[in-house]
């Protein structure tokens, strides 16, 4: 399962997009460190189901709309300083080494200061929370390299020293592949001798590293409440910038739970088809304004733009059945699997199970009813039979 981080300052509205895009509850408070341990839950990213194309609905999906699971970490507020451990930060900073992707929820608002205290709305420029955790994740990894070079030092003393393993050794516990690190190099300009390298060698390898295996998305919280010109200036920070409301998400999440609002996560509407209360139905209302001035209240948004966007994955459907799309109990189109753009056949087989992946034989795609190549690249929303020498 794809793993995707929240992180920001204390405050920032982290623990309410947590909870609007898990309905798990979370402490939830106006005070800085109100998330001391990391909350781990399940989120969704949203696409079109391939039954759609079918003259019934498959039973998994919302009225066609594809829920595909990913976990979501919601970690305690980092504050400046945290690199060096000021504010538990080594502690929460490590939380983040295995997310496939950062999603960076800032207070658009301007009332909460660099350490998540509120101040007047308005008060502090949210354009300072931009770069505030790329600054951080990448001090922090410079650090871990800094402290452990004496090793890569060492190791270069041996004849048969490779930079690829001896940095290998070193970044996989941060979330970094070999893959990663033979990337990131053949980008660097770099001595092949460590004891020649400085300290702003090391930070531009923590830099490179962090840029390739923790991508960032940005959102803009808060926006029921942000002045437009903050809003204005995150757009001109060039980043791509998500408006959202966590607050008005968790309120129609818990509206549709209680059968007020008819509602899909993602939506930039709803159908009120319950009983309320006046001023319930005039904060529904208030939402619904947000929501046509944004385009949805931005929470789904944020998680499908991490997915499909900055992480380029394609949700992929393996059957067992081809002519009518099920798996071996009649379930039509039970599984949805997240794969990387680019991804074969085999490389479902393997998603789905390594015993599948070895004893693969060959691939059907299920839409056209023909077998396909080994090497075909799979696209999105794709229905693929695997044949296997595995059960």
């Amino acid at each position: 399962m794809l793993s995707l981080a929240l992180a920001g300052k204390p405050n920032a509205g982290k623990s309410t997009f947590y909870t609007a895009s898990t309905l798990a509850e979370v402490d939830v408070a106006n005070y800085p460190f109100t998330t001391i341990d990391a909350n781990r839950g399940v989120t969704h990213a949203r696409t079109r189901c391939p039954c759609l194309d079918r003259d019934e609905r498959c039973g998994n999906c919302e009225d066609g709309i594809r829920y595909v699971p990913v976990e979501l970490v919601d970690v305690a507020g980092l504050v400046p300083g945290a690199h060096e451990g000021r504010g538990l930060g080594n502690q929460f900073l490590d939380e983040l080494t295995n997310a496939d992707a950062i999603v960076n929820v800032v207070d658009a608002s301007g009332g909460t200061n660099a350490e998540g205290e509120p101040v007047e709305v308005g008060s502090f420029d949210p354009v300072e929370e931009v770069d505030f955790i790329e600054e951080e994740l990448e001090q922090w990894l410079a650090g871990i390299v800094h402290k452990n070079w004496e090793s890569v030092v060492r190791k270069s003393r041996s004849p048969d020293f490779d930079m690829d393993d001896a940095l290998s050794d070193l970044l996989t516990g941060v979330g970094a592949s070999e893959h990663d690190i033979a990337a990131v190099l053949r980008e660097l300009d770099y001595s092949p001798n460590p004891r020649d390298w400085e300290d702003a060698d090391r930070v531009e390898l923590a830099r490179a590293i962090r840029q390739r295996t923790k991508p960032i998305v940005l959102v803009a919280n808060k926006v029921d409440i942000a002045p437009p010109e903050n809003l204005e200036r995150l757009a001109e920070t060039g980043k791509p910038v998500i408006a959202a409301t966590a607050d008005g998400e968790l309120a129609l999440r818990r509206a549709r739970e209680a059968g007020i609002i008819d509602y899909h996560p993602g939506d930039d509407d709803f159908e009120l088809v319950g009983d309320v209360s006046g001023a319930q139905e005039t904060g529904l209302e208030r939402i619904r304004d947000l929501m046509g001035e944004h385009g949805g209240t931005g929470t789904q948004e944020a998680i499908d733009t991490a997915v499909y966007d900055v992480l380029d994955r394609i949700t992929v459907y393996p059957v067992q059945n081809e002519s009518k799309w099920t798996d071996g109990t009649g379930n039509v189109l039970p599984d949805a699997f997240l794969l990387p753009r680019g991804s074969t056949p085999r490389d479902l087989a393997y998603a789905v199970h390594s015993d599948i992946g070895d004893g693969y034989l060959h691939a059907v795609d299920a839409r056209e009813k023909r077998r396909i190549a080994e090497d075909h690249e799979l696209e999105e929303g794709d229905v693929i039979k695997i044949v296997s020498t595995a059960k």
